[in-house]
């Protein structure tokens, strides 16, 4: 019995046992519980420290609400980076296509310069926009071969460049009702981001362990030329995979823009170093084609206990970056020591 693999204008059968695929994808998804034991302690301490902690309003809203940008553009990156790329111009997509927005629906009393278009044809305007931003990245690093972080380095500087033009420093207040019911709606007594937050990764968990296009995402990741030689379109998937990131990345923007009711320049500022650190703390291989969904869900899920265990304890926000980076070396390093041992253990 063989599993098919997507190949882009086709698909064709790889001698591998579906059993064996079965196998790698729950062995995938026990590797990522390994931080169930971490967040199960830092719950007991974070209710030790504050008894408000283990609130219903704290955990859905505060952990899991706030966190649903962030956990979008987690489930975008891990995806990337396990297709063996790396973007870093999401964080600067997240901000650019919500002040576009704005700028197309803004003008008189928006708070900044605009066109005044109504919501449909800015918002599919703003989505064919971030749709070739990803494009370009994904033909810029496939086609043309350059370096994924050279490239999408640059596109952040450059979206970073155009948010602060077409806004003129201003920050946006024409914010929609449709936008703000996300950030304070509630359905069935959860918070809206909160059933998004959980949404998102459970759709995206089983896309990734399940379906033929995920598994070739590993593929790609793990072995390109292996992986192009079993007949997957390397190159589509590639484009795919940024297309897809840029998008993901106007729905964190959207996110966001729901909690804070308005659309600063600067919206998403640095969120990328806490979507590594997520990744990472989740498993994710920053060499590509290692990783699961599971793990990078409860690596987002560690660091927003993290973060409200120290607002909690009211230790000022720029320490919370600081813990967030010692975390990425920590992880990193003790992630590498395996390798060490087996390296020093090697008879000579």
């Amino acid at each position: 019995m063989a599993m098919n693999v997507e190949s882009g204008e086709g698909s064709m059968s790889i001698a591998k046992p579906v059993s064996s695929g079965l196998s790698a994808v729950y062995r995938r998804n026990l590797q990522g519980l390994a931080l169930v034991p971490a967040i199960i302690a830092l719950t007991i301490v974070g209710a030790m420290i504050n008894p408000a902690f283990l609130t219903t309003g704290n955990l859905f809203e505060n952990i899991l609400g706030f966190s649903s940008a962030l956990g979008v553009l987690v489930i975008a990156e891990s995806i990337i980076l396990i297709g063996g790329n790396i973007d870093l111009s999401l964080q600067s997509t997240v901000g650019f296509s919500v002040v576009l927005f704005c700028f197309l629906t803004g003008g008189g009393d928006s708070g900044g310069p605009g066109l005044g278009w109504t919501p449909l044809p800015a918002a599919s305007a703003t989505l064919v926009v971030a749709i070739c931003i990803g494009l370009f990245n994904g033909f810029i690093v496939s086609v043309l071969k350059l370096n994924a972080f050279i490239v999408t380095l640059a596109m952040l500087i450059l979206l970073q460049g155009l948010t602060l033009g077409i806004s003129n420093g201003q920050t946006y207040t024409n914010v929609p009702e449709a936008i703000l019911f996300l950030g304070t709606g509630q359905i069935l007594g959860i918070p809206v981001q909160a059933l998004i937050f959980i949404g998102a990764f459970l759709i995206a968990g089983l896309f990734m362990a399940y379906m033929p296009t995920g598994r070739a995402i590993y593929a790609l990741g793990g072995n390109p030329t292996a992986a192009f030689a079993a007949g997957i379109k390397t190159g589509r998937l590639t484009i795919g995979l940024f297309v897809f990131g840029s998008l993901m990345a106007v729905v964190a923007g959207v996110l966001l823009l729901s909690q804070v009711a308005s659309a600063p320049p600067n919206l998403g500022a640095n969120i990328i170093f806490t979507v590594f650190a997520a990744a990472v703390l989740g498993g994710i291989d920053l060499n590509g084609g290692r990783g699961s969904i599971v793990g990078a869900a409860l690596g987002v899920l560690m660091l927003s206990i993290i973060q409200n265990i120290l607002i909690l304890s009211s230790v000022p926000s720029f320490w919370i970056d600081a813990v967030y980076g010692a975390i990425i070396v920590a992880t990193l390093t003790v992630g590498r020591l395996p390798m060490l041992r087996r390296r020093f253990m090697r008879p000579r």
